[in-house]
């Protein structure tokens, strides 16, 4: 059997659709999903197994940083450590295609931490995965579908035809742009652009 593929819209996700994908992902499995900016991997944020294979899938190195996916910033201080400078730019720009490097809580499963202790943080502006979050009731674990040697794979089914029977469902919602998320790195004094993405680099200054 191959993998699921089940179309959705980004601003009115099928609510059953979401359902069955929460429901993977609640019993360990692994979905691709559209974001605002490029298809991202989710799986489960408290499933050891699911963030191995994971892992395994992008053949990545152990100590590799993680993301996960917020609904908003509502309840950012369970998951993170967010200096105030920090939570005045997030607050401003997101939701929105930035990710946002972060101390981590005691919260955050060891699991998912870099030797810095670190987590990635992303709230999109996308009501999809917006949607599984809520439909989850906490946080997912998220990281893009491994790179081709033109960029990102942005057509759900070459991922579907690239990963095969190592993800369980698909959402598609066509053919997206291939631009990542702009990351800034707030886990120290010095805040740090790593990658410049779709997030405008002139949205994070006064």
């Amino acid at each position: 059997m191959g993998t699921l593929i089940r179309t959705i819209h980004l601003e009115t996700p099928n609510p059953r659709i979401i359902a069955e994908a929460a429901e993977i992902v609640d019993n360990g499995g692994i979905i691709v999903y559209p974001t605002d900016t490029i298809y991202g991997i989710g799986v489960d944020l408290f499933n050891k197994k699911a963030i191995e294979r994971v892992i395994q899938l992008k053949k990545a190195s152990k100590h590799k940083q993680l993301s996960f996916i917020c609904r908003d910033l509502k309840n950012i201080a369970r998951w993170a450590i967010v200096p105030d400078q920090a939570y005045r730019i997030m607050r401003r720009v997101l939701p929105g295609p930035y990710t946002f490097v972060l101390r981590a809580s005691r919260e955050i499963p060891k699991r998912m931490l870099t030797k810095q202790k670190t987590i990635g943080l992303r709230i999109p502006d996308c009501d999809v995965p917006h949607a599984l979050v809520d439909a989850l009731g906490r946080p997912i674990l998220s990281t893009s579908v491994p790179q081709g040697t033109d960029g990102y794979f942005s057509d759900p089914h070459e991922i579907a035809d690239m990963l095969g029977n190592e993800i369980d469902l698909i959402l598609d919602a066509g053919v997206m742009f291939n631009q990542p998320s702009t990351i800034v790195d707030f886990s120290t004094d010095e805040p740090e652009i790593l990658r410049e993405g779709a997030g405008d680099t002139d949205a994070l200054y006064y």
